[in-house]
């Protein structure tokens, strides 16, 4: 394929060229030459150097873009409210929202005390609502809790792991990481002086829960490896020296979490691989109460557990579980008192069906909420305690290809249940689903300043895979965007860990959607949303069926002339990155550009090498390399061990971030100058965004900076496709 910008570019701009030295890993007698082996060392002047070399490249390359970047940022910053108020959530004493001020990358968290609300008939100073349902910036009289605006100032990246306001809503514990690194300095915070306290915890990880009484807070420390593998407690006031530890996981497959109930009365800690896990309570009301097992751990049983009221003495806990169970069921259990306790404590109120992936159950007073995927959506279905095997109340999206999702609702005794429904194309909608009649009445709108959700559309098709599955994918267009052959797509994929990419609102989209191009989001075998078995049949020995199925959507889209053949990209991050290199390499003719974001490419080499970040806890993911035939699924695709052939690449734009804890700047980095080195010709066309100051797994924080960075991909996605770039 020819480059239709090549003469935009400087004839005398050249594309970094690494050198190489000769080193050669051997495993089962296998040998894998790796002549850029010594990028592994990413914080050395020669890396570095490189790696700015290939950012400088990268700008270079897309100068000619600049315009057309900006033009996007503007669309993409006019569709974000000025000033965006989120919803409510009822505490005892508070209730609490966040603000994106005007102009600010980050929210603001706010409360207010709790009373009647006013009448707006009788109350001239009542604040009156906007079009939206919503109240205006500048009517709201609050408290601030926390402005990340100013925990930011000076830094370049942002991020909270935490954020836990505590039972007696006189204290916050938060977490903040300002390198993306994802190492957070656990603060604590008197809401009644807005000061922060002395201590600090300086690496702590994602989870916390407080004790009943607000004297002590639960947290998580990751190790070396970034594996959350300790539970630790903290007296409020007192020296962080003197914390407890509650529980550390020592087997490395595992990381171990902690979470607060909404009942209150019991803190739940729960360890899991990829294929097993286990559960520990905590008494909330006496924190040396615990923690005890609550069912055990067997190999290939996984459960997690949430606290419901009363049914004599401590209540009862609804466990979530695939024992005896692909798609899952829920039991219940006692709370463990005193001791551990086994699974044969469990009883079914639930049985399993092979329809629904049971994925969650929470409990209120008045009845309990499952979390369900049912046939590729997202369901809620409300059940009283007296008939959890009952067929209860659905709540399902109203949008096409939207989902409904339980939203933030910390009340026990709450009185309706908060959802929030969105899709791609339309701004979140948030109701309140009364438990008695089933009665949803919306309490507000996100605003989407200049944007129709009616001039798009979303449907879902499916296309048949290598082994002849039909793979599901949703398309979203323009309504004047015909699929008939004539129009460029980007199909988006995963498909791995059983994971779900919700179908968000997104601020971006319509901006290339605008310009007459097709939207693909492909639901992969290795995701989630059409259920576990769909899952297991797209990883270890299966994996091949992920990257076949991205094809299969791509090659479906081009079969039945619903879009332009010649004009099809594809786009993934991470374990999504790891696709893209893949169907890059299986089928370099398919694509006319990929994008390829912080991508897993050197498979085999980090599976092997066990100080690297996670990668123990992938093996039951991807495989273990020491068995030879699990490294013989992982080298058959690995992407740096299966480069494309010469003079048949397609455009080839990939990111990478030097503070990435989740795949090493060193993969991308590898896999790029191996692709420049056996493609000369080709190899301009291949760009590296590097990150080499502050910036995370997922790309730039902040709600400016996010939507900037979507601005530079979809500006060389729609010049890759050769698609007219003035305003829409």
């Amino acid at each position: 394929m020819t480059d239709p910008s090549a003469a935009a570019r400087s004839a005398a701009q050249q594309p970094p060229e690494a050198r190489q030295e000769p080193f050669t890993h051997t495993e089962h007698g296998v040998p894998r030459p790796d002549p850029f082996h010594w990028m592994r060392d990413a914080a050395s002047p020669e890396v570095l150097a490189h790696l700015r070399a290939e950012r400088a490249f990268y700008d270079s390359s897309c100068a000619h873009l600049d315009s057309l970047v900006s033009t996007l940022k503007a669309e993409m910053h006019s569709r974000l409210a000025p000033t965006e108020i989120s919803p409510t959530w009822r505490r005892w004493r508070f209730s609490y929202y966040t603000i994106h001020p005007t102009g600010s990358q980050y929210t603001q968290l706010l409360r207010e005390i709790r009373m009647s609300d006013p009448d707006p008939a009788t109350d001239p100073e009542a604040s009156a609502p906007d079009g939206n349902g919503n109240r205006a910036a500048a009517e709201v009289a609050a408290e601030m809790v926390l402005d990340q605006n100013l925990l930011a100032e000076g830094a370049d990246y942002l991020d909270l792991g935490v954020c836990e306001i505590s039972p007696d809503e006189d204290l916050l514990a938060y977490s903040v990481d300002l390198s993306g690194e994802e190492v957070f300095e656990l603060r604590f915070r008197d809401l009644r002086s807005g000061e922060d306290l002395a201590e600090t915890v300086p690496r702590t990880y994602y989870s916390g829960a407080w004790s009943a009484d607000s004297t002590w807070f639960f947290y998580t420390v990751h190790d070396a490896a970034y594996r959350p593998f300790q539970v630790w407690r903290h007296r409020v006031g007192t020296p962080v020296a003197d914390d407890v530890l509650v529980r550390e996981e020592p087997d490395e497959r595992f990381e171990i979490q902690v979470r607060g109930t909404r009942s209150g009365d019991v803190v739940v800690l729960w360890s899991q691989s990829n294929t097993t896990a286990e559960c520990w309570t905590v008494d909330a009301h006496d924190v040396t109460r615990g923690p005890w097992s609550v069912g055990g751990r067997r190999a290939g049983v996984k459960y997690h557990a949430e606290h419901r009221r009363g049914y004599g003495g401590p209540g009862e806990l609804l466990v979530v579980t695939n024992d005896d169970a692909v798609e899952f069921r829920m039991m219940a259990a006692p709370v463990p008192d005193g001791a551990d306790q086994g699974h044969d404590s469990w009883r079914e109120v639930r049985s399993e069906d092979p329809a629904d992936r049971l994925e969650r159950v929470d409990a209120f007073a008045s009845g309990v909420v499952l979390s369900l995927r049912s046939g590729g959506e997202h369901v809620l279905r409300l059940l009283p305690h007296d008939d959890l095997a009952g067929p209860g109340r659905d709540v399902r999206s109203r949008f096409p290809g939207g989902e409904a999702h339980l939203f933030r609702t910390p009340l026990y005794d709450a009185p309706a249940v908060g959802v929030v429904d969105e899709a791609w194309t339309e701004p979140a909608v948030w109701s309140e689903v009364s438990w008695d009649t089933g009665e949803r009445m919306d309490t507000h709108r996100q605003e989407a300043p200049g944007h129709d959700p009616s001039a798009y559309v979303t449907e879902r098709r499916s296309f048949p895979s290598a082994d002849g599955t039909m793979v599901p994918a949703t398309i979203v267009r323009h309504r004047d965007t015909p699929l008939d052959g004539s129009a460029p797509a980007l199909v988006y994929g995963y498909g791995s860990y059983e994971a779900v990419f919700e179908p968000e609102w997104d601020p971006s989209l319509p901006s290339f959607l605008d310009r007459g191009a097709v939207w693909v989001f492909a639901h992969l075998r290795g995701g989630g949303e059409m259920g576990r078995a769909w899952y297991l049949d797209g990883k270890l020995a299966r994996k091949q069926h992920t990257f076949d199925d991205q094809i299969a959507v791509a090659d479906g889209l081009a079969r039945d002339e619903l879009v332009d053949p010649d004009r099809i990209a594809t786009r993934g991050l991470s374990a999504g990155g790891l696709l893209q290199g893949t169907v890059f390499s299986q089928r370099p003719d398919r694509w006319r550009a990929v994008v390829a974001e912080v991508p897993f490419v050197d498979v085999v080499t980090s599976m092997f090498d066990e100080t690297t970040p996670l990668t123990i806890t992938e093996w039951e993911e991807w495989g273990d390399p020491r068995v030879r035939e699990e490294f013989d699924w992982m080298l058959a695709y690995s992407p740096y061990e299966n480069l494309p052939p010469a003079g048949s690449r397609p455009d080839l734009l990939v990111t990478g971030a030097v503070h990435d804890p989740r795949v090493m700047v060193r993969e991308p980095a590898k896999w790029v100058a191996a692709l420049r080195a056996s493609d000369p010709e080709w190899s301009p066309r291949c760009l590296f965004r590097c990150e080499t100051g502050a910036g995370a797994h997922v790309g730039p924080s902040g709600r400016f900076g996010h939507l900037d960075y979507e601005a530079e991909v979809y500006a060389w996605l729609l010049d890759r496709l050769a698609v007219p770039v003035g305003s829409p």
